[in-house]
């Protein structure tokens, strides 16, 4: 897989050029970053700037907002973003694109179970409850609400990027993970380091998943739409 001499390098980075760019932007600098921000949660107790951009949130509040919130952590909560999940999946298979649905289920349930596994890890209290707007039962670092809805969009990005024509689904993926990550600092249920490991967490993962995924299918570089073009004109 590897180039044996100097003379094959060149070429095969310009044949990998971008799996290698994926391993470095999409996996390996967020692990980085991760480990930095971990260490300096549990070794020095945390950022000042968690507790002030908790405050700037807190002063934002207004009711229309706070429903906004509390609606978005309710969509990508436990009780209904599997089942947003699934219906995308199947959606996904509908339109011969099932290792596209795969990639994306075990995208999320990855995501999920890597942050249960890191709460019961770090078991790091949440913020004061007499700023929050909700109580939440169970530990916040990292988020589970940003891992879960975070994997979910990037995957999606990862999906739908390579058609111009489905390129906004990704871009909304994305979105829509970060906005679900504001809301939870926003409610005061999770620290910022919270939502911000718990995003570059979930880069890590799903990009990972991608590459082990696509040398197996490597339909799943493609586009659904543009995927199934390409079986009809192999067929």
């Amino acid at each position: 897989m590897f180039p044996a001499t100097r003379t094959e390098l060149l070429p095969y980075l310009q044949k990998h050029w971008k799996a290698l760019a994926l391993l470095v932007i999409g996996i390996l600098l967020p692990l980085l970053l991760v480990m930095d921000l971990t260490e300096d949660v549990f070794s020095h107790h945390g950022f000042s700037w968690d507790a002030s951009i908790l405050s700037w949130w807190r002063s934002q509040r207004t009711p229309q907002l706070t429903a906004l919130a509390e609606a978005l952590g309710v969509i990508g909560g436990v009780k209904v973003l599997p089942f947003i999940t699934l219906a995308v999946a199947l959606l996904l298979a509908r339109f011969d694109a099932k290792v596209h649905g795969w990639f994306l289920v075990m995208s999320v349930a990855g995501a999920s179970l890597i942050n249960v596994l890191a709460k019961l890890i770090f078991q790091r209290p949440r913020p004061d409850e007499l700023g929050a707007v909700l109580v939440e039962k169970g530990f916040s670092f990292p988020s589970g609400h940003t891992m879960a809805n975070a994997a979910f969009g990037i995957a999606l990005a990862f999906i739908f990027w390579s058609s111009p024509r489905t390129r906004i689904i990704g871009i909304l993926g994305i979105l829509w993970g970060v906005l679900v990550g504001l809301s939870r600092n926003y409610l005061g249920v999770h620290y910022p380091t919270d939502v911000l490991v718990g995003f570059l967490t979930s880069l890590a993962w799903v990009a990972g998943l991608r590459l082990l995924m696509r040398q197996r299918w490597p339909k799943l570089e493609r586009a659904p739409e543009t995927a199934s073009r390409a079986k009809v004109l192999s067929d």
